[in-house]
């Protein structure tokens, strides 16, 4: 379509141009003396006119390579915003249409309180990290950008130190009155100053709603399994002594399970991914004291139903994904996201382990996490739920 726009001013270009070179051709009557008179007149005008015509087939390649960069650039925005609408239509879907949902929302706004959300008021971002979805290159990222210009790289950046307490700001450092929930459309039912009935809630302060929100999510299971190897089959005795021992005293028929991670793997008893599940499962466990967060469900940690995200990536298109958030952020040019291994779990692989957990509780399992699964558009896995 711009090819025949393009020819079209060129055209109108060489229009206005043909007097001059209509001009510069001599008259066939013209007699040699008067074409030998006015020769170096007429070669003047020609060589201008030349001159003239380059430049502007010179202005018309570049004003053509210009539109083609605008146009890719144009098509790439166009299919972010496509990908970004289908992750989260099911989003939209499910917190409209399940009310129940937005119970369990309200008191995790209570009890959580926005405790995954870190802030950069230098460049109006809110991340809200998930352990396990690629949370540590974030957050080496976000720590980055708390840096002067030129900002460091964040592969250079220690894992273990964007871990540590108030190295990052988080929104729930910031005063109360900040992060204020407030009830909006229905407010014939109140109670304690949230709307039981409509559960919608927007915040109002500057931060959230102002600033460019994102957050990345992962298979529910594939990043529980994950959380699993990472915590109980690699060497963490934080893990075995918080949760480790009391895990193999009530599902592993161990009622005094060695003291030390060192002495269990000595002795070759460690927590299977069975007892894992089992103690997921147990109605008791969530009575004592909320999930883990390595292993509590996504739309928990960050409230999707509640934070209107501007972003929403996929662990399994990081770098893709990272790429286009750099440049909505326009700090493509400023900051690389640290490159990542493959994620070696497979759906096979999955399998392998989940065929020691009996199905129904898969069944049980896929239920604790049917939210994740829906919010975030990931399919219900058949091959581990259907036998």
């Amino acid at each position: 379509m711009y090819h025949n726009t393009g020819h079209g001013r060129l055209g109108t270009v060489l229009f206005i141009l043909s007097p001059a070179l209509q001009s510069t051709r001599p008259s066939q009557c013209t007699s040699s003396q008067q074409l030998s008179a006015s020769s170096p007149v007429a070669m003047a005008q020609y060589s201008g006119f030349k001159q003239l015509l380059i430049y502007a087939v010179s202005m018309f390649i570049i004003a053509l390579s210009f539109y083609q960069w605008d146009m890719s650039q144009r098509k790439r925005e166009e299919r972010i915003h496509e990908t970004q609408e289908l992750r989260k239509q099911p989003l939209r879907e499910t917190c409209a249409g399940d009310k129940e949902t937005f119970k369990h929302r309200l008191e995790d706004v209570r009890n959580n309180e926005l405790a995954n959300l870190i802030v950069d008021d230098k460049h109006g971002i809110i991340y809200c990290y998930i352990p396990k979805v690629a949370c540590t290159n974030w957050k080496r990222v976000m720590f980055s950008l708390t840096k002067d210009e030129p900002y460091p790289d964040p592969a250079s950046i220690s894992p273990d130190l964007v871990h540590l307490p108030n190295i990052l700001p988080f929104l729930n450092s910031f005063p109360r009155s900040e992060i204020k929930v407030s009830p909006h459309n229905d407010t014939s039912k109140v109670s304690n100053g949230y709307n039981q009935e409509a559960l919608t809630f927007s915040f109002l302060q500057a931060k959230l709603k102002h600033y460019t929100k994102f957050l990345y999510v992962r298979d529910p299971f594939v990043r529980l399994f994950s959380a699993y190897r990472n915590k109980f089959q690699e060497h963490n005795e934080y893990f075995y002594q918080r949760y480790g021992r009391h895990i193999l005293r009530l599902y592993a028929n161990q009622p005094d399970p060695p003291q030390s991670l060192k002495e269990a793997n000595a002795s070759g008893m460690r927590v299977s991914f069975q007892n894992f599940i089992q103690y997921l499962l147990d109605p008791l466990t969530e009575r004592n004291e909320p999930f883990d967060p390595h292993w509590r469900q996504m739309q928990r940690l960050c409230l999707p139903c509640l934070i209107k995200y501007d972003f929403v990536g996929h662990q399994e298109t990081l770098q893709q994904d990272a790429s286009q958030l750099l440049k909505i952020l326009m700090l493509q040019d400023n900051i690389q996201f640290p490159p990542s291994y493959e994620n070696m779990t497979t759906p096979a692989f999955l399998l392998d382990w989940f065929s020691a957990v009996p199905l129904e509780d898969r069944r049980k399992l896929y239920e604790l996490y049917e939210q994740d699964f829906r919010m975030f558009g990931y399919k219900r896995p058949r091959e581990l739920l259907d036998g």
